[in-house]
């Protein structure tokens, strides 16, 4: 992490400034929890693992889902979910997204990725619904009984879905860069609608790999593995500090997704990952070794899983 020193207080604002144990303490059971990023891209990892050492459940997830999904569905804490897809990417269906569907009884709700994100704008502009053509025609209106359709009051009349807001309690998504302010920074090639889950919720907190000051010289990439500048966004502050509550430093805090250009996904541990996924006895030694110490005793874990790999 930065050494605190090295960054200059806050000019005009509020430090916001916590740990990622200060968040989860911040959650409740029952809430409706927005994460950002999409499938296995910049997922704010480090956050999900600290809810999973929490006693928050029943939660209800709104995510373009990921392993942050896979996790939480494993650990018994989601109630239902909201969602367009439960991918790894590179693995097509996350291994406990398709467990729980096997199993039955989720609560799930699916959405055409472009009703998802027009029920996140809604949410974001305070308005009860928007009208989307998407889902029309479809078999998202047969297995979502609850959507309503609207007919447009002009001339046109046409038949619109009309996607109810996707409003949240909290909202966690992960950035390249942050100030204390809240302020956040992307620099890969895609925002993945965070700052709409910022938006949308009562309360917003960012993880990122590194609180600067931005302005500075060296507030942008310095890491060596870092992809060449004509991979870095040409806008890149994303997220403002009017839709954030906190934020906190956590390198590597997307690990094992991919935070482009800081670092790309880890193919090989999220490989053992969908693996050990596949039967209860993989899973809890698995579990066992990754995810039952702190943030560093995972990381630590991951070094020395991948020099045994060698």
């Amino acid at each position: 992490m930065s050494d605190p020193a090295e960054i200059p207080p806050p000019r005009g604002g509020r430090d916001k400034t916590m740990t990622p144990e200060d968040v989860v303490r911040r959650l409740e059971s029952g809430m409706t929890l927005g994460i950002g990023g999409w499938g296995s891209r910049r997922k704010p990892m480090a956050l999900v693992r600290a809810l999973l050492r929490s006693d928050v459940t029943d939660l209800t997830v709104v995510a373009y889902g990921g392993p942050d999904v896979g996790l939480l569905l494993a650990a018994g804490k989601v109630r239902k979910l909201v969602t367009a897809f439960v991918t790894l990417d590179s693995i097509p269906l996350e291994p406990h997204f398709r467990a729980a569907r096997e199993r039955g009884g989720l609560d799930l709700v699916e959405l055409d990725e472009a009703m998802f994100l027009q029920g996140l704008t809604a949410a974001a502009q305070r308005l009860p619904f928007l009208p989307v053509r998407a889902g029309l025609g479809s078999d998202v209106l047969r297995v979502n009984p609850h959507l309503r359709t609207v007919t447009s009051p002009y001339e046109d009349g046409e038949e619109l879905v009309a996607v109810p807001a996707l409003r949240l309690d909290a909202a966690l998504v992960h950035l390249n860069r942050a100030d204390r302010l809240g302020n956040g920074r992307y620099l890969g090639p895609d925002p993945y609608f965070d700052d709409l889950f910022c938006e949308a919720a009562d309360t917003a907190y960012v993880s990122c790999e590194r609180l600067v000051d931005f302005g500075a010289p060296d507030d942008a990439v310095s890491a060596p593995s870092a992809a060449p500048a004509p991979h870095v966004a040409p806008q890149t502050l994303l997220v403002s500090r009017h839709s954030v509550t906190g934020v906190t430093e956590t390198p590597g805090g997307a690990h094992f997704t991919s935070c482009v250009p800081d670092y790309g996904r880890d193919e090989a541990f999220q490989k053992a990952y969908a693996t050990a996924a596949a039967a209860p006895d993989s899973w809890t030694a698995f579990r066992d070794r990754f995810l039952s110490g702190g943030e560093e005793d995972y990381h630590q874990a991951v070094r020395t899983w991948h020099k045994e790999q060698r």
